[in-house]
């Protein structure tokens, strides 16, 4: 069983296409984790059927017993996070605001206040309408901790992917260098990093993939729109070579992707031409390097 991530250094750049497509080409051989759980889309191709669904806690949120509440602004005082308000008289927490550090319990003199699990999202195993297994979740508004939730979901992934013999966990990995790629990349077998060639594109390529550095994990890369501005490709080849990137491919703009996702299919299966040839292409020598 192997695991290969699917990553950008930044939103935008067709991570999630390429990720559908490669999950299409795999199909029954693979299950689909979708770690991009603070802007989740990937339901929006595969059609998942939320067979299972189950609530996701982590942290903690004060939570204020008004019975007891005696109006003393002990909690108000010492809340460094503006997170009790003054409603209607009374006491309140606002559960956007509140930390969960637990200090306004300290400091209450009637034991109003107690620290309460806090939900945090859905998490959900599905079965796609392309009939291969899928995890996937949803982050609450406002919550943090995407990177336990992603860690949550890659575990069911693979538990899934041991319990039916799949060969491929294909992983769509959160943007961004923060704490849900941190977790998207543990345990990875492979990394696929998909950029774009604009000034930002290339800023975080080089940043995204100082963390897969430091991970030890063999990583390539796919230039996407490389034809709105070459001199750009030409430096994040340069890059690649520089780093010893593996260069997948490079696909040029194409509104194929767009009419893709309005049609609710992967790239692959909508386009018949240039892209389609490419992304097959990619997804290949992505097999030839994991040694399969």
């Amino acid at each position: 069983m192997k695991e290969i991530v699917i990553i950008s250094g930044k939103g935008g750049t067709g991570k999630t296409s390429v990720t559908a497509s490669f999950a299409y080409l795999a199909r029954k051989d693979c299950v689909l984790a979708d770690c991009d759980v603070d802007a989740a889309d990937m339901h929006l191709l595969m059609e998942p059927d939320f067979a299972y669904k189950e609530v996701f806690y982590s942290g903690e949120v004060a939570e204020i017993n008004q019975e007891k509440c005696i109006k003393c602004g002990n909690c108000k005082n010492v809340c460094r996070f503006n997170a009790i308000d003054i409603i209607d008289h009374k006491y309140v927490v606002n559960e956007l605001n509140c930390e969960g550090c637990g200090y306004c319990p300290r400091v209450c003199p009637t034991d109003a206040i107690i620290m309460k699990k806090m939900i945090s999202g859905d998490l959900y195993h599905s079965t796609t309408r392309l009939n291969f297994p899928m995890v996937h979740a949803k982050l609450k508004i406002g919550s943090d901790n995407s990177g336990k939730l992603v860690t949550k979901v890659k575990n069911d992934a693979k538990k899934i992917a041991k319990d039916f013999d799949k060969k491929y966990i294909i992983v769509d990995g959160s943007p961004g260098v923060g704490c849900p790629v941190v977790s998207s990349l543990s345990g990875a077998n492979y990394v696929v990093l998909v950029t774009e060639p604009t000034v930002s594109g290339l800023h975080d390529l080089k940043r995204v993939y100082q963390l897969v550095k430091k991970f030890g994990i063999k990583a390539a890369c796919i230039i996407n729109k490389y034809d709105i501005n070459k001199k750009i490709s030409e430096e994040i080849k340069k890059y690649l070579s520089e780093n010893d990137i593996y260069f997948l491919s490079e696909l040029p703009f194409d509104d194929d992707f767009t009419k893709a996702m309005i049609n609710k299919k992967t790239v692959v299966e909508y386009s018949q031409g240039n892209i389609k040839d490419k992304i097959v292409d990619s997804w290949k020598k992505i097999l030839e390097k994991i040694g399969d």
